[in-house]
């Protein structure tokens, strides 16, 4: 669906985006995630025809991103922290503006999303808090089924009950769409991400499925017989590694239950228990950032 390529973009002297490279498999939740200023939104932008890359390639739906026609803007969804809309027209106005620029847009969807997400029609949107104008893109984005939806940073700054009627509304409606979304706010996407790719000043570090994702890491702890001492060699997939007391901890990047207590009693001796737990993606993500930060990926 999305093909990325040794995509390059740099403002003035700064290289934002530095051979970035990812595909999105068709069908689906493809989560972009990194620190601010990782390179999500130019990225995004670029995807969408906003930037032009400096060199490198990005396609949509089988099309250049830089020739993306109105052909290809009928069957993609668009959601922005940043989107402008007409202040002074209501949201009833502004959603009468954009159907007939879709010829599949379903008034029946439209009506049935504006119940859920609560969302008051004659109201202006220059009177909409942030998150009901987040809630009103994302109501303009679906009722015309977009083979793809891109989000960029939709849940930045909402409260915890606004994210959840955004994410309800957005997988009652996903159906056999492809999804990208850009995010920091990374509880939110896990358990909906099918696949994630992690960006790091502009450069790709991985870009896996959030099964094979969460599989390989573990963090371990292993209680010794006597107080714990940091190994001399480290291997270059343990991460984090902590010693207090008896106990050393560490994040094990290359999970592999049956060879685990095998590699940790070959480099370290006395071990007396060996305890393996998964990680939700937020630790993954952090582990990964410091990592990034002090050159060990």
């Amino acid at each position: 669906m999305i093909r990325v390529e040794n995509l390059w973009k740099k403002f003035g002297r700064f290289d934002a985006l530095r051979g970035l490279g990812f595909h999105v498999p068709e069908g689906s939740a493809f989560a972009l995630i990194g620190a601010n200023g990782a390179g999500k939104t130019t990225t995004i932008k670029i995807l969408m025809n906003i930037l032009e890359p400096t060199r490198g390639s990005a396609t949509l739906l089988g099309v250049d991103s830089r020739k993306i026609s109105p052909r290809e803007l009928r069957q993609i969804g668009y959601v922005s922290e940043n989107q402008d809309m007409p202040s002074r027209l209501t949201v009833e106005e502004y959603v009468a503006y954009l159907r007939p620029f879709y010829p599949t847009w379903d008034r029946d969807l439209e009506a049935s999303i504006a119940l859920q997400l609560r969302l008051p029609l004659e109201r202006k949107i220059g009177d909409l808090s942030h998150g009901m104008r987040l809630k009103m893109a994302l109501m303009c984005a679906l009722p015309f089924r977009p083979k793809l939806l891109i989000l960029d940073e939709p849940f930045s700054g909402l409260d915890p009950l606004v994210r959840d009627e955004f994410m309800e509304g957005l997988l009652e409606q996903a159906g056999e769409m492809t999804i990208l979304v850009s995010s920091h706010e990374l509880g939110e996407i896990d358990g909906v991400a099918t696949h994630v790719a992690f960006l790091d000043e502009g450069q790709l570090l991985f870009q896996e499925s959030m099964s094979e994702l969460t599989g390989r890491f573990r963090e371990v702890h292993v209680t010794l017989e006597i107080e714990a001492a940091r190994p001399a060699q480290m291997p270059k997939e343990w991460l984090e590694m902590r010693a207090i007391g008896r106990v050393l901890t560490f994040v094990d990047t290359r999970f592999d239950e049956n060879g685990l207590n095998e590699r940790i009693r070959s480099r370290i001796g006395g071990v007396r228990g060996i305890d393996a737990q998964p990680m939700v993606l937020r630790s993954i993500f952090t582990t990964l950032a410091r990592a990034a930060r002090d050159g060990r990926t």
